[in-house]
């Protein structure tokens, strides 16, 4: 039985008849811009006019997000508030959101700050109605990025995509999606701690299907994903999707050892020819400081694993909900 069972709900629980979509929303501090996704998401939905739940998960926000949440939930019984007891971070929350997913049919994952349009809604659920279970959207055009983020996400997925193996990231793709329950069901098998969720999206595989989309700018706040976060997020990535920096490391011993036989080679040679003159001192600096710089990240690398291995034996709980409130 998995360690975080107890946060997990009991959907006969709630007393209220399973909606056929969920909409999965994680918020930290998006008190600026929550009431306006709201207004567009309920629009779509009221357009569409299916059986929806909107599920807003707080991730321990120290603004009002809370409050709107709870402002909200009062008086649109189709929305439910997951209140985490404090910041878990993004991955941990959108887990958190589709586990108390009520849905029947399908989940839509997306963030509340507008760059992912609710109004592509209905044309992934159009997607899928095709026979997929999953339909991702995928960013034809990113408004309001610089050329260096822009840049350094495509840089990214390349990456991810030569080192992921049997299994592929999309290109341009986020975590907005639509996917099938039983697509859910599988991802939510997946209950390991350290979470990049765009690899475990694609883990589970299932036919899926891309639709383009323009990402908007951002419509109010500030973005949460500094420099510094994104590096993060990206070395998560990389490590729990994939072996590959292992293999890499591996590699670059064999290299590094390669060319250190040729120079003890070399350095025999000439001194069985031209006698042992006294070696320079900075070319013996240069050499040990390249060796000792390339066994320290052998060590991060390995470190990094074991970190994560660490974190998985310890079998605690994903996360800790403080109170949640269902949807009618």
């Amino acid at each position: 039985m998995p360690a975080d069972t107890l946060t997990r709900p009991l959907l006969a629980a709630t007393g209220h008849a399973a909606p056929a979509l969920s909409v999965v929303v994680p918020c930290y501090n998006e008190q600026e811009v929550l009431e306006q996704f709201y207004t567009r998401t309920a629009a779509v939905r009221d357009r569409l006019g299916a059986a929806w739940e909107i599920v807003l998960v707080n991730d321990g926000s120290t603004d009002g997000t809370l409050g709107l949440m709870l402002g909200l939930q009062a008086a649109d019984p189709r929305i439910a508030v997951v209140n985490l007891s404090r910041n878990f971070g993004k991955e941990i929350a959108l887990t958190a959101g589709l586990d108390h997913a009520r849905c029947t049919d399908a989940v839509v994952v997306i963030d509340a700050d507008l760059q992912d349009p609710p109004e592509v809604i209905p044309a992934l659920d159009d997607a899928a109605r095709q026979g997929f279970d999953v339909a991702y959207a995928q960013r034809s055009l990113r408004h309001g990025e610089s050329w260096l983020k822009r840049t350094t996400a495509s840089a990214f997925y390349r990456v991810m995509q030569r080192l992921g193996g049997r299994v592929q990231l999309p290109q341009d793709t986020g975590d907005f999606r639509l996917m099938s329950r039983r697509a859910l069901d599988a991802l939510l098998a997946l209950r390991e701690q350290h979470r990049f969720m765009k690899g475990l999206f694609a883990w589970v595989g299932f036919p899926s299907v891309a639709v383009p989309y323009e990402r908007a700018p951002r419509a109010a706040g500030t973005t949460k994903w500094n420099w510094w976060k994104l590096w993060n997020l990206s070395l998560e990535g990389i490590t729990s999707f994939t072996v590959g920096p292992l293999k890499i490391a591996s590699y670059l011993g064999l290299v590094v050892a390669f060319f250190a036989a040729l120079y003890i080679v070399q350095l025999l040679v000439r001194t069985f020819f031209f006698g042992n003159p006294v070696a320079g001192f900075p070319s013996l600096m240069a050499a040990v400081l390249f060796l000792g710089g390339v066994q320290m990240m052998m060590l991060g690398i390995i470190g990094e694993y074991l970190g994560r291995i660490f974190n998985e034996t310890r079998r605690r709980p994903l996360y800790l909900v403080e109170r949640h409130l269902p949807s009618a």
